[in-house]
């Protein structure tokens, strides 16, 4: 399915060797774990913008809606765009929610975020559910590591957002059985499977040979 959907956008040549977050459980199968009978509460990812695009929407709503549908505590986790506003902390804040933020993801071209994905690891590992307003790749994390999911509330709207990539309409049509407060469990970590690409993972070697690496020593 994924090299089909690699082939669907003109691509060639590429090859699946599944997501980082498949490499990062590998290589960090104890970090953040703690015992099943100790996680707690509900994770949440508000839909956010990044350095070019903003997200528009309530989020007083927003946190409104969700402390009516969930039972326990909840961690709101924001981006750190929208974590850098005091309003929107305010809005998530004020509903008794504890605030985090796994800081920035970096790019290509810099150093930052290397421990982005091992900070939100441990987050997800501490917490028996993750939610959003949209399904993203949180929602996906979360699953594989034994999160109940849901998916439910305002999608908000991306501002600039391309109508070809079908939008919220699209994902709920692709995948109409994880959208709601409750989704099966089974569903959820089968899906998250498929769509991390699990069952694609690349040894070291298949890694070298594909992309041409050389081995370094570390001193």
């Amino acid at each position: 399915m994924l090299r089909r959907r690699g082939w669907s956008m003109g691509r060639r040549g590429h090859y699946l060797i599944g997501a980082p977050w498949t490499y990062l459980l590998h290589l960090e199968p104890d970090l953040g774990r703690i015992p099943e009978s100790e996680r707690r509460g509900t994770i949440w990812y508000p839909f956010h913008g990044w350095e070019k695009n903003a997200v528009s929407g309530d989020h007083s709503r927003l946190a409104a809606e969700i402390r009516e549908v969930e039972t326990g505590p909840v961690t709101v986790c924001l981006y750190w765009l929208e974590f850098a506003n005091p309003d929107i902390r305010r809005a998530y804040e004020s509903a008794g929610f504890r605030l985090v933020c796994h800081g920035d993801r970096g790019s290509r071209w810099d150093g930052k975020g290397r421990d982005f994905l091992r900070g939100q690891l441990a987050e997800l590992r501490r917490h028996r559910r993750v939610a959003s307003n949209r399904l993203g790749s949180a929602l996906f994390y979360g699953a594989s590591v034994g999160c109940d999911v849901a998916v439910y509330g305002d999608p908000m709207q991306f501002e600039g957002e391309r109508p070809e990539y079908g939008g919220t309409a699209r994902r709920m049509r692709l995948w109409p059985e994880l959208h709601g407060v409750r989704v099966d469990p089974d569903l959820a970590a089968e899906a998250a499977r498929r769509e991390l690409g699990f069952d694609h993972q690349a040894t070291p070697e298949e890694l070298l040979r594909m992309f041409g690496w050389k081995r370094v020593r570390c001193a």
